[in-house]
């Protein structure tokens, strides 16, 4: 078949996805990632995005991103943010910082905690359980907390099993997890990254056991680095047929690598790979209700645009955010420009939990 006769049967299959009449199937899916009809394939996301969502609203939340420690043993290539131990600059805050950094989030209309940290080699799972306990007595915030290599982490050191480490912490307060620490669910690539962070088979692991217990999680793709389109596909195929089977993830995020004051270095990707990366994967993950814009990475503007190409949640205001920021991508809205920029899209705009219901006014 020529290459316009493909694209155009390609994108006839992308309409079906959008409309729910057959799954975009991993050929086709790989060959959009590099289809140059980057307009039509964003029209196809968009079908689908207003199928899912036909009362054209847009969600954020106002929570905080609160990075308990710095110091981790991953070291992760593409990281700007950590320290080892006894590096100057590494940190682990203390109950009373952790507290004011709640108590500011409620103050400011914050429903939610988005908590992440390095992997700290001396912190056991006590540790973890006396920090869910004492924030959840304090305030009356959702704790989303402890990516999946984290929670290997903690059963590593702890010497207990993933099952037993998610039960303690639910029994702790712990309401959910992010799907941080995926990057790319394939194992070649992760090890370009690290050869000392947890492997494809442990990140899913970890999830589909979070689901089992009743804690629902996002899932991520970190993407425009070391990886392939192929392996893209990998990923995003792997996400859904988990999804398949646990009904668990409540959100899709695709960011975008930063190079800046990393060590792995090179370059960020473009905002038209972004896009249509972005258009795919909403295409492809037909059981995923919600899918971020990744505007923290990619710029305000961006963000904008990827409302048409598949978003339905500009996720955080970022009352904190640090990881990002580490290696370079510093961009910031508060709750009225927010609001603002999502109107400017010709959205409404609704402020959501981090579970995605609405929060009354």
């Amino acid at each position: 078949m020529n290459p316009a006769a493909q694209q155009k049967k390609d994108l006839e299959a992308a309409g079906c996805a959008a409309l729910g009449e057959e799954r975009l199937a991993d050929d086709v899916a790989r060959r959009l990632l590099e289809a140059p009809a980057l307009t039509e394939l964003g029209l196809a996301a968009d079908a689908m995005r207003r199928r899912l969502h036909p009362e054209s609203v847009v969600t954020y939340i106002v929570d905080r991103n609160i990075n308990y420690t710095n110091v981790c043993v991953a070291k992760c290539n593409f990281c700007a943010f950590y320290r080892l131990p006894g590096d100057a600059g590494g940190y682990l805050l203390s109950p009373e910082e952790l507290n004011a950094k709640a108590r500011e989030t409620v103050a400011l209309g914050g429903t939610g905690i988005l908590m992440q940290g390095g992997l700290h080699p001396e912190l056991g799972i006590e540790f973890y359980e006396r920090l869910l306990a004492d924030l959840k007595r304090h305030h009356p915030l959702h704790l989303h907390a402890f990516s999946p290599p984290e929670i290997v982490h903690f059963a590593a050191v702890s010497k207990l099993s993933i099952r037993e480490v998610l039960t303690r912490l639910q029994r702790a307060g712990l309401d959910s997890i992010p799907g941080g620490g995926a990057e790319i669910l394939v194992d070649r690539v992760r090890e370009a990254y690290n050869a000392h962070k947890s492997t494809s088979a442990q990140w899913l692991e970890v999830m589909e056991t979070a689901h089992q217990e009743g804690i629902p999680t996002t899932a991520t793709m970190m993407f425009g680095g070391l990886e392939d389109l192929d392996d893209r596909i990998t990923h995003l195929r792997l996400l859904r047929a988990l999804q398949d089977r646990t009904g668990g993830f409540t959100a899709f995020i695709g960011w975008t690598y930063q190079p800046k004051n990393t060590e792995l270095g090179g370059r960020a990707t473009s905002a038209a790979d972004y896009l249509r990366t972005l258009a795919v994967s909403r295409l492809y993950l037909d059981n995923f209700k919600n899918i971020q814009a990744s505007w923290v990475t990619m710029g305000v503007k961006t963000g904008q645009v990827a409302l048409t190409f598949g978003a339905n949640d500009m996720g955080s205001i970022m009352i904190e955010e640090n990881v990002v920021r580490a290696a370079g991508a510093v961009n910031e809205l508060d709750r009225a420009n927010m609001e603002r920029v999502i109107r400017d899209a010709g959205f409404t705009p609704v402020q959501r939990d981090t579970l995605y219901g609405p929060v009354a006014a």
